[in-house]
């Protein structure tokens, strides 16, 4: 909702966007280059979040929770499922393909979502997954073979893989800056609130007859809810912009911005147009939502221009690293290895691991706008080896079942108690709630601010090819983890992951530079001479300095 006093600017400017128009808007309202006269300073807009970039936040944030609880609900349902498929047994081969078909459809649906949010808005994309999450929850509840059992899991995989590219996306591009980080990794912690109740709901469950069905079935609860509430929010104000709405822009940055937003508003509307501006006249665009240029100029663009190819770099190079330092192996998997080290309910063993992973979430929350995303990172990353190291050590001590892991039980109850109180059992659960707490505070949230490396004219596309990388790796590790368990024993394993972190620790301290603080149009400004890590660390020295 707008002002009184915006009322008649928002009256008297229609849509026009040509750059003459521009500049006569710029003097109109006080502006010469782009500089306000009045003395407002520049972040006052982004002092305080309003109470509606709340409400869009928290309404996005269940795509959130809908992917973490499909993720984290696998786990419970491997040790459930008995016989309840096919009249058999699941074999390992099963096991890793229920897992993976999840993540290789997501593979697949990120990059096309990209294409979908282009042309049609970010809004659209989020309706479509939650159509998705809600036919393969049902899909699943009512399986009654391994194929049709895959089919539902795929159906998943594509709507996980279009809601974890869409709403960061979303989010970023309504946030304000100095708040940007806060709210996305708002996102990050409803995944995690996500695999807790998965992880709850398969241990209330665990103890019934066909309970599975009611762990998968209830995630579509979630998905019509969020589509009934995507009735009172709003496109992001970068999109309308892109297709020549500005009135309607205007608008919606003054709401999420607050009362009393008036110049920052108009502030930060001009950033935008002033970037889609200059994009058009570099000849970019990239992909337009009405006509305009092909799709593939769009991946011209990515891959010959340095700042794009950059950012496409560090993005992919973090989301990759998110997924193979192993992290997924837990959730997915979680319920199997403790009912490999003997606990007598591995399914809640496996809550405890979530838990530490929500309330390290909720700490980044808190921290990641004040730290930064580079420092969380290097931070972070060296625990997380640690904590792998210490298991890898722990496992040495653990003898595999006789016929490897496929002799692991899949029945909670029926797992042999007498591990559970061992040292190195009660070792490598400490170990895996370091290396999850560590995960949480850095690498688990700081991936998904992708898209404010992007400019806009490629920031869909750019958003949906990390967010590929992201499923590809998760695809490799869902397919691969149990057969590298069996092959290479669960110590080396875990000592892969950790030698992955150090390798993406040297890569994340030479090219990523911090994008804190910054506006989007700004960070995008970051990448164009090179990777930006001296000059962003000296922009950060010295507003620390300011005291900004």
């Amino acid at each position: 909702m707008t002002t009184s006093a915006e009322a008649p600017l928002i009256a008297h400017r229609e849509d026009d966007d040509g750059p003459e128009n521009d500049e006569q808007r710029h003097r109109d309202d006080g502006y010469a280059d782009g500089t306000a006269q009045d003395e407002e300073p520049r972040g006052s807009g982004d002092r305080n979040i309003g109470l509606f970039m709340w409400l869009l936040a928290i309404s996005a944030g269940i795509s959130g929770l809908l992917f973490g609880y499909d993720t984290g609900v696998i786990s419970a349902t491997l040790v459930s499922l008995g016989t309840s498929l096919s009249g058999r047994e699941l074999t390992l081969g099963d096991k890793s393909i229920v897992t993976s078909c999840t993540s290789l459809l997501a593979l697949v649906a990120s990059p096309l979502s990209s294409l979908l949010a282009d042309r049609f808005g970010r809004r659209p994309v989020i309706l479509l997954a939650d159509v998705l999450f809600a036919a393969g929850a049902l899909g699943q509840a009512y399986a009654g073979t391994v194929g049709q059992m895959v089919a539902g899991r795929s159906v998943v995989g594509a709507a996980v893989g279009a809601a974890s590219f869409v709403t960061p996306l979303y989010i970023a591009e309504l946030a304000p800056a100095a708040h940007r980080g806060m709210l996305v990794t708002l996102n990050v912690l409803a995944i995690t609130l996500g695999q807790v109740v998965a992880y709850v709901v398969g241990w209330a469950f665990a103890g019934h007859d066909q309970g599975w069905r009611y762990m998968v079935g209830l995630g579509a609860l979630p998905a019509v809810l969020q589509a009934a509430l995507l009735l009172g929010m709003p496109e992001t104000p970068r999109w309308l912009v892109k297709v020549g709405r500005a009135a309607a822009a205007r608008q919606v940055i003054g709401k999420t911005l607050g009362a009393g937003s008036g110049l920052a508003a108009e502030r930060v509307l001009q950033d935008i147009r002033r970037e889609v501006r200059e994009e058009e006249e570099e000849g970019g665009g990239g992909v337009r939502a009405k006509g305009g240029r092909a799709w593939t100029e769009g991946w011209r663009e990515l891959g010959t221009v340095p700042k794009n190819r950059r950012a496409l770099t560090i993005a992919c190079l973090l989301q990759g690293l998110q997924q193979l330092c192993g992290f997924n192996s837990l959730m997915y998997f979680s319920a199997t290895i403790f009912t490999l080290l003997g606990f007598s309910i591995p399914t809640l063993t496996s809550l405890s691991v979530a838990v530490s992973n929500f309330v390290f979430t909720v700490a980044a929350l808190l921290l990641i706008d004040r730290i930064g995303r580079r420092r969380i990172l290097l931070y972070s990353i060296p625990f997380m080896a640690l904590g792998l190291l210490l298991s890898a050590g722990g496992f040495r001590f653990i003898k595999l079942p006789d016929h490897g892991l496929g002799g692991i039980p899949d029945s909670s109850g029926d797992a042999d108690k007498s591990g559970g109180g061992g040292g190195a059992a009660v070792t490598i659960l400490i170990s895996m709630t370091i290396f999850v707490a560590a995960y949480a505070l850095g690498l688990g949230n700081v991936p998904w601010m992708q898209s404010e490396l992007f400019p806009l004219n490629v920031r869909s596309l750019g958003s949906g090819l990390s967010t590929a990388t992201n499923w590809s790796a998760n695809f490799v590790v869902g397919l691969t983890f149990l057969p590298l368990m069996d092959a290479l024993t669960p110590a080396w394993t875990f000592v892969l992951y950790a030698a992955v972190c150090v390798v993406g620790w040297v890569a994340v301290w030479r090219i990523y530079p911090e994008t804190t603080g910054l506006s989007l149009e700004e960070v995008a400004g970051l990448l164009g001479e090179d990777w930006g890590v001296r000059r962003a660390g000296a922009r950060a020295r010295l507003g620390a300095r300011s005291g900004r």
